[in-house]
C-alpha cells in the first residue's frame, strides 16, 4: 500500500508527467475545455426553462418531472447509444454532459424564483412593472443565489464525469483511467481518479467561495 501511494507521489510530480501531448496540464486543460462548454449549452437550455416556469408556474411538473428523468439516465449508455447514431466524434460526449448538468440548473433555477416572496412580486406589479420586468429586476436577482447552486452544482458534475470522453478514444484525465485499465497501470488509473476529484474539489470550494462573495450582503 504504501509503495503504492510513492509510486502515486511520484507520477503526480514528476515533471515528464506534466508536459507534452499527454501530459497533464494538457490534459487537465482539455477536461475544463470539455466540462466548461458542456455546462454552457446546459445552461442556455437550462436557465429559459427554469425562468419561464418559475414566472408563469405553468409546465413546471412536466419540466421538473423531465428533468429528473435526464438525472436518471446511464451516461455511457446514452455516450453509447448517439455514437452508435452518430459516429466517432465529441458529440455523444458533450450530449450525456449536457443531458446530466441540464436537471440541476433547471430545478435550482425553479426553486430560485418559487421562493421569491409573493408579495414582493405583487408590490411590483403594484407599481406598474410588466411581466419581464418583474422577472429581470425583481425575481432573477432575489433567485441568483439558487441559480448560482444550481451552475455550481453541474459544472462539479459534469467535471466529475467528463472522463467519458476517453471511453470513446478522446481526450481530457480519463485518459489516464482508461489507458490505465487497458494498460494494467494502477498507478496511472489513481493519478486520473485523483485528478479528477482534486479539480472538481477545487473548483466547488472557489466557486462556493465566490458565491459568498457575491451574496454576502444577503445574510449580512
Amino acid at each position: 500500500m504504501y509503495e503504492l501511494l510513492g509510486n502515486l507521489g511520484r507520477w503526480l510530480v514528476s515533471d515528464e508527467q506534466w508536459t507534452g501531448p499527454d501530459g497533464i496540464a494538457h490534459r487537465l486543460a482539455e477536461h475544463l475545455q470539455y466540462s466548461l462548454l458542456a455546462t454552457l449549452v446546459a445552461a442556455a437550455i437550462g436557465l429559459p426553462v427554469g425562468l419561464l416556469i418559475g414566472h408563469t408556474g405553468r409546465g413546471a411538473f412536466l419540466a421538473i418531472n423531465l428533468a429528473s428523468f435526464g438525472r436518471a439516465l446511464p451516461t455511457v449508455g446514452l455516450v453509447v447509444l448517439v455514437f452508435l447514431i452518430s459516429g466517432l466524434s465529441m458529440t455523444p460526449v458533450y450530449v450525456a454532459l449536457v443531458a446530466l448538468a441540464v436537471p440541476a440548473i433547471v430545478t435550482n433555477t425553479y426553486a430560485g424564483m418559487t421562493a421569491v416572496d409573493p408579495d414582493v412580486r405583487d408590490a411590483a406589479r403594484g407599481q406598474g412593472m410588466r411581466g419581464h420586468q418583474v422577472l429581470f429586476q425583481v425575481e432573477l436577482p432575489l433567485a441568483l443565489p439558487l441559480i448560482m447552486t444550481g451552475l455550481r452544482l453541474a459544472l462539479i458534475q459534469v467535471v466529475a464525469t467528463a472522463t467519458i470522453a476517453a471511453y470513446v478514444s478522446f481526450g481530457g484525465l480519463g485518459r489516464y483511467v482508461f489507458d490505465g485499465l487497458a494498460q494494467r497501470d494502477l498507478v496511472q488509473v489513481l493519478g486520473g481518479a485523483v485528478l479528477v476529484a482534486a479539480v472538481a474539489v477545487a473548483l466547488d470550494l472557489a466557486l462556493s467561495a465566490l458565491q459568498r462573495l457575491l451574496f454576502r450582503h444577503r445574510t449580512a
